[in-house]
């Protein structure tokens, strides 16, 4: 459950997103979008609790999102209401510049399902920047993880902080209620170290190991690859070679290839290998969800030698 979101990019980095110039787009995106549509072009049953504008770019989210496999069937779609939009830049070091209009739009307007819809489900994944939008959203969406967990579900989620969103201070208090129902946490770097207050990735796990109920971390590294810490230590996983076009969603990926590597009975540490080859071929390609991923296409890349490279 989350965003759904047109995405307008900058084509070349160093083009700030005040200056004129041109912009690529709309792409289908949002956090969550981009996650299940990955679920779904891995083959597995995936579905999305969402809502866009009675518009073209929202007609386009749906239609991509059905055409790769997703259930949209709880994605509502609201008359006189314009689809969410973020607007993106990259500069020359690698750093993102964001700008959303979302807050009002169907984005953040979708409700509780019913609860028939959670039996079954194997996990439910929460994004941090859903948390972040708007209280009332976030207020549906804790209600609605709630009943996912209750019928069986284990909750998955990558905080996926977004300080353009919420302030520092404030991410801790907004993401607690999701990590006490937390089974397997997808952080970044800067995300593990500010949720448990540590100065180095090793106390950090260790740290939120203990005090929240996870059976596992899965933090991502880029191209230094990913690690797996579990109550009885870590795995580091290497990245794969690839040529980096566009990161945004590379996570997202990640995220998706991991998890459907355990629903098909991998270890963590080949289900982290599993991911970082997803989330490498994601960042292959320009645009969030227009990377080459398949079965085919993971299990092509991950016959070839892992290395130095972005994933």
């Amino acid at each position: 459950m989350g965003e759904l979101l047109a995405e307008v990019m900058r084509p070349e980095r160093d083009q700030p997103l005040g200056q004129v110039g041109p912009f690529l787009g709309p792409y289908p995106s949002g956090a969550p979008g981009i996650f299940i549509d990955t679920v779904a072009r891995l083959g597995r049953s995936a579905g999305i609790i969402s809502a866009v504008g009675q518009d073209p770019f929202g007609a386009a989210i749906v239609e991509r999102l059905a055409r790769d496999g997703v259930r949209t069937d709880h994605v509502e779609t609201i008359a006189g209401r314009a689809t969410g939009v973020a607007f993106v830049a990259y500069a020359a070091d690698g750093s993102r510049e964001f700008l959303f209009h979302w807050d009002g739009t169907p984005a953040v307007m979708a409700g509780v399902p019913s609860r028939t819809i959670a039996d079954g489900t194997r996990f439910f994944h929460v994004m941090g920047c859903s948390l972040m939008a708007s209280q009332p959203f976030r207020e549906r969406l804790l209600e609605t993880m709630a009943m996912f967990a209750e019928a069986g579900a284990r909750i998955t989620f990558d905080p996926n902080v977004r300080l353009e969103l919420a302030g520092r201070e404030a991410v801790r208090a907004l993401v607690e209620p999701v990590l006490r129902a937390c089974s397997i946490l997808l952080p970044g770097r800067e995300e593990l170290l500010m949720l448990s207050g540590e100065t180095s990735l090793d106390a950090a796990a260790a740290s939120l190991l203990r005090r929240y109920p996870l059976e596992m971390i899965a933090l991502k590294l880029g191209r230094q690859g990913c690690r797996v810490y579990a109550k009885d230590g870590r795995i580091d996983v290497p990245a794969f070679a690839i040529d980096e076009v566009d990161p945004t969603g590379a996570g997202d990926c990640f995220d998706a290839g991991f998890l459907c590597g355990l629903l098909d009975g991998l270890p963590p540490g080949e289900a982290a290998r599993y991911g970082a080859a997803v989330g490498a071929l994601g960042a292959a390609a320009f645009g969030p969800m227009e990377g080459d991923i398949s079965q085919a296409s993971v299990a092509a890349l991950m016959h070839r030698r892992s290395g130095a490279g972005s994933g």
